[in-house]
């Protein structure tokens, strides 16, 4: 990827975002963030974990970002992490390091943040780690492998003083910003439902079998925290996200995305009710998560969010193969990583905003805009002090809906939910499923 129109735009939402003046900069608790000014590269130093999908996507534009740095390149697959110094070595004056083991980076006084991309079983512990180790952090979603491992994360953020920025991008959508904006000025009346979804054509990922790990993998590493088992050969890289014992599920995966613009334009943290339907449909094979899903949240002051996920069938009625639609009492709101339309109570078009750059939201493979621009807000939290769009507490939220989605699945009956935390109620299975066990010695502490 080269410098584009994208990245002008990264460049102006950070000058448009810095904090002027001298002195130190604070951060939550008063705990003092970076003040680059007077440093002589003035750049943020990242390392990047994980490149294998997301994370080759991050790196590209952490690299091209104004006043930032790739220093590291670390995964445990040792092509990906050739490819990655190669291909970062090539946008940016300094090529950055090739590391296996990401906590070498930690070591590095000059880095000053992780960002993680690696399976999200390691989500949490890496980022535990970087923050006990001063660093700030981009964490892709979802935050946690469980529910508990979100709580974990938002108090060591409180406790660190450190930025912690999850990667819901649509946050830093300048239409989302603004179609968030004529919802809460009373566009579409009061707003009560959102309806989210998420529909693509997976295929199969068979029944696996053991066998030795490939020479280029640190299957031990990769592993980290997540209790051992031998080695599959349809598990990695990517249908980790299927297996329970490492990944979250589709609604984790993607649902993040849609859920949280959900729990935006509504203005609900917990709900008070959940419940899920679906299964495993399309396929008999490995896949741990249903492909086929539709959880309902309800919320005090009669709002509900409802999510639909199909990973087998990418027909959906709505004509995209994902998005969002708010409604309220005078009107609705479809919104997409392209933009918004604005409907009347009648369903007659109102206004329209939708960007030149067509998006296509089912390749997180891709680099996009909203990337740049979440980025570019990461660096001027941490640079200047500037607003964050995905501070950890708002993410963690979000993301512990999906958790409570999987949760009410595997439960099989409704979840009682305590809107003041998010946590369920008189359900002895649902508690249980709140946490994991981890291999020894990892088990996340703050």
């Amino acid at each position: 990827m080269t410098p584009t129109d994208s990245t002008v735009d990264r460049r102006e939402f950070l000058k448009t975002a810095s904090v002027a003046g001298a002195g130190l900069l604070l951060g939550a608790r008063g705990v003092p963030l970076l003040d680059m000014r007077d440093s002589p590269n003035d750049k943020l130093v990242v390392a990047i974990m994980g490149v294998n999908s997301r994370g080759d996507v991050l790196a590209q534009n952490f690299a091209v970002a104004e006043n930032s740095e790739v220093a590291y390149i670390c995964d445990v697959d040792q092509r990906a992490m050739d490819k990655g110094v190669q291909t970062i070595g090539k946008m940016q004056r300094r090529a950055p390091k090739g590391i296996g083991d990401f906590r070498r980076a930690l070591d590095d006084k000059n880095v000053d943040a992780l960002v993680i991309a690696a399976p999200d079983h390691w989500h949490t512990p890496a980022a535990l780690l970087a923050l006990a180790a001063g660093k700030h952090v981009y964490v892709e979603k979802p935050c946690g492998q469980n529910a508990r491992e979100g709580e974990l994360l938002v108090a060591a953020q409180r406790r660190s003083g450190r930025i912690v920025q999850i990667g819901t991008q649509h946050r830093s959508g300048p239409r989302t910003i603004e179609a968030i904006g004529l919802i809460r000025s009373g566009a579409i009346g009061r707003p009560y439902l959102g309806r989210a979804w998420y529909a693509n054509t997976r295929g199969s990922i068979g029944h696996g079998n053991v066998t030795t790990p490939p020479a280029w993998l640190d299957y031990e590493m990769w592993q980290g925290p997540a209790p051992r088992v031998p080695y599959r050969d349809n598990v990695i890289h990517y249908n980790w996200h299927w297996f329970a014992r490492w990944g979250t599920g589709e609604i984790c995966n993607n649902g993040t995305h849609e859920v949280d613009i959900c729990r935006w334009a509504l203005g609900v943290d917990y709900p008070i009710r959940v419940v899920s339907a679906g299964g495993r449909y399309a396929f008999d094979d490995d896949w741990e998560f249903p492909d086929t899903q539709e959880v309902t949240f309800e919320f005090e002051g009669r709002k509900a969010i409802v999510w639909q996920g199909q990973s087998c069938s990418g027909f959906t009625p709505n004509g995209k193969g994902r998005g969002v639609t708010i409604h309220g009492t005078e009107g609705s709101v479809f919104i997409d990583r392209n933009g918004y339309t604005l409907y009347d109570a009648k369903s007659k078009q109102v206004k329209e905003s939708v960007g030149d750059e067509k998006e296509d939201g089912l390749n997180t493979r891709a680099p996009d805009r909203l990337t740049g621009l979440h980025i570019a807000n990461f660096v001027g939290a941490v640079r200047s002090g500037a607003t964050q769009h995905s501070p950890i507490e708002e993410g963690h939220k979000s993301v512990l809906l999906c958790h409570l989605g999987n949760i009410a699945q595997r439960v099989g009956s409704v979840l009682q939910v305590d809107p003041t935390n998010g946590r369920t109620i008189g359900s002895d299975d649902a508690t249980a499923l709140w946490s994991r066990q981890y291999a020894p010695g990892w088990a996340p502490v703050v």
